[in-house]
């Protein structure tokens, strides 16, 4: 201190530490220098590898170029937290933050090579100063040798991209960046993005695998969240309380939610992404909760039930769930090997339509509804009742209308089928008791190679089933209390 009291520095520029050698001196010492392996699922790199041999054979002479991407800027200088490209992920197996994969032809296939950010060790400036890089702020971090191991994959510093040649005119995904592809002249590919969505349609064992897993633990999810119900509507705690119980369960049991978790009590259930929660859960009403977890390989799990918060469901919301459950019935059973994609749609919403116009809801007959001029009963159900499902939740989104809607199931694919049917507390074409209803029952399917099989069974669908179900965990809340 000086004679004022105050440092002798006060009143002075605040020093950059890189600017002061005795600092940086010091920081560049005393540390271990013990490798730490790269961390990546089992099985990963193997799978990718076969990923990118099947890339190449429906691209042999292109040189393709995949990012895994940034993460995005939550506000100022904080960022969300980042997830990799799901192309990418597919390509490698790897999930390191501001990487590329460089896919170079060659007779008979491609060589693969990752350029991966280096972290910044003890004695370099990095260390201290890059908080992206910086071991300091990040920990101890995988090398590149470490990342070259576990990948099987020739694995090089992303500043030596700066100097690669021969790039020009190269394909790009859309997770490239925009300086990436103006210093190199790469092209963004949209055929690129086809072929990889259309690759990733079928998934193989190693992915059914993970895909398994991701259910399982979204199946368990839904466990613990049915034991919060009663404590939720107790105490007020609300949607958000529900949405932050499974939230939680993803982080603890996978690498977290694999999209934005939907819990919607009362009238907020018939409103599709309903990822606000940020109401009560009403005790007398219906329960809509879709949620999924995403497993540490990135695959993710997509599940609805509709549990009736009481432990009971009232006459019109069974009536209504009796409905949508008889529509998942009937779409359903149409995944099988060789079958249309849209045949469950189409089956589905016969049903649907069928019952709505039971019930008085159609101004037109079911065939008028029906057909491609009408469909009124959308009215309730806009939305599409199923999608592939893999590393993305929608996945495969760019691919085709032949390869996608248009295409004949095959074994390997696992897709979601979700009928339902939402009457908005607003909607006065509904007769008062129906209005703030919202059901929708969505099971993860696999078609396989002699029919299908529902790997969210672990939950039932029927609304006795349903009832029991959610009365026995809501026992089970309270006998651990």
């Amino acid at each position: 201190m000086t004679e004022t009291g105050r440092p002798p520095y006060a009143g002075t520029r605040y020093p950059r530490l890189a600017d002061i050698p005795a600092f940086t001196e010091h920081i560049a010492k005393g540390w271990g220098d013990e490798p730490v392996p790269a961390s990546i699922v089992d099985g990963a790199a193997e799978a990718a590898a076969s990923h990118r041999e099947r890339l190449s054979g429906l691209m042999p002479e292109a040189t393709i170029v995949v990012s895994s991407g940034t993460a995005p800027v939550r506000n100022d200088d904080c960022d969300y937290r980042f997830r990799a490209d799901s192309d990418f992920a597919w390509l490698t197996g790897c999930q390191a933050e501001g990487a590329t994969l460089v896919m170079t032809p060659r007779p008979g296939g491609h060589d693969a090579r990752l350029y991966l950010p280096a972290p910044f060790r003890p004695g370099e400036t990095g260390f201290f100063a890059d908080a992206a890089h910086g071991e300091l702020w990040v920990g101890a971090s995988p090398g590149l040798r470490e990342w070259s191991e576990a990948l099987q994959i020739a694995v090089e510093p992303a500043t030596a991209l700066d100097d690669l040649k021969g790039l020009d005119g190269a394909l790009a995904s859309r997770s490239v960046s925009d300086d990436l592809a103006a210093r190199h002249g790469l092209e963004r590919s949209e055929p690129l993005g086809r072929h990889l969505s259309r690759l990733r349609m079928i998934k193989d064992a190693w992915e059914i695998e993970q895909m398994r897993l991701a259910i399982d633990a979204t199946v368990a999810g839904f466990g613990e969240v049915a034991r919060e119900v009663p404590r939720a509507v107790r105490d007020g705690l609300g949607e958000r309380w529900l949405q932050g119980t499974f939230d939680r369960h993803a982080r603890t049991f996978g690498n977290g939610p694999g999209y934005a978790t939907i819990v919607g009590s009362g009238p907020h259930a018939p409103t599709l992404h309903w990822v606000r929660c940020d109401g009560p859960v009403l005790p007398d009403a219906a329960l809509l909760l879709d949620m999924g977890v995403e497993a540490n390989s990135l695959y993710t799990a997509d599940v609805t039930r509709t549990l009736p918060a009481s432990g009971t469901f009232s006459p019109r919301q069974r009536e209504v769930h009796d409905l949508v459950e008889k529509a998942h019935r009937a779409g359903l059973a149409q995944i099988r090997p060789g079958t249309a994609y849209l045949d469950f749609h189409f089956a589905a919403m016969e049903v649907v339509a069928q019952g709505l116009h039971d019930w008085g809801l159609l101004p037109v007959s079911v065939d008028e509804a029906l057909s491609p001029e009408g469909q009124q009963h959308r009215r309730y159900l806009a939305c599409g009742i199923g999608h592939h499902l893999g590393l993305d939740v929608h996945d495969c989104s760019r691919a085709e209308y032949e390869d996608y809607m248009g295409a004949d199931l095959q074994p390997g694919v696992v897709m979601t089928v979700e009928p339902g049917l939402y009457f908005h507390a607003n909607d006065r074409t509904v007769p008062p008791e129906l209005r703030g209803i919202g059901v929708r029952l969505e099971d993860d399917v696999l078609v396989t190679d002699g029919g299908s099989e529902v790997l969210s069974a672990g939950l039932p669908i029927d609304a006795d089933g349903v009832e029991a179900w959610t009365r026995e965990h809501f026992a089970h809340a309270e006998h651990g209390r």
